[in-house]
């Protein structure tokens, strides 16, 4: 079968095996997808596919045989789901995070990408620039104003999270 004859068969045959194999599941969306790995199976194994006396019925049990497949899958997932307790009710954010977060909201967006990927994400100066595109100067100006600012919109307790009281860090100095 050449690549022609096996579109002009697809372009056929797609359609109604999709059809049929709806009519067994239930779901198009899946019917369409099961039918589409059969065709590439068929497509991948063109040698075997050619020796079958009835290549549509071929693509058609290749497809049953996916949905099967699917549907367990599926169904092994909801046992194991079932079988799983819900997680206890996990606990929301402290004050402390909420008054950190909306302290870094008021933040402009430059200060407080540096503050959050040097102080939160634990990323060097030079790997905040490399991450920001920023000069490595200019990270460290940001971090010192961003830390300046958070030290005037957090009570004491919390910029010390944050990289201490607006001190610049040995590392921030350039050493």
């Amino acid at each position: 079968m050449t690549e022609e004859e096996f579109d002009a068969f697809y372009a056929s045959a797609f359609p109604r095996v999709v059809g049929q194999v709806y009519s067994f599941t239930g779901d198009h969306g899946q019917a369409q997808d099961v039918v589409q790995e059969a065709f590439v199976r068929a497509w991948d194994r063109r040698g075997d596919f050619l020796a079958t006396e009835a290549p549509e019925a071929w693509i058609r049990t290749v497809a049953m045989r996916l949905a099967v497949s699917h549907w367990r899958r599926a169904r092994r997932w909801l046992e194991l789901v079932r079988r799983t307790p819900p997680p206890d009710h996990a606990p929301g954010p402290g004050p402390e995070h909420v008054a950190l977060v909306t302290a870094l909201r008021q933040l402009p967006e430059p200060q407080r990408m540096a503050i959050v990927l040097h102080h939160l994400c634990d990323l060097s100066v030079e790997q905040v620039a490399s991450e920001t595109g920023a000069p490595i100067g200019t990270v460290k100006a940001r971090l010192s104003r961003g830390r300046a600012a958070l030290a005037k919109l957090l009570p004491a307790s919390e910029v010390g999270a944050v990289g201490g009281s607006g001190e610049e860090k040995e590392e921030d100095r350039g050493r």
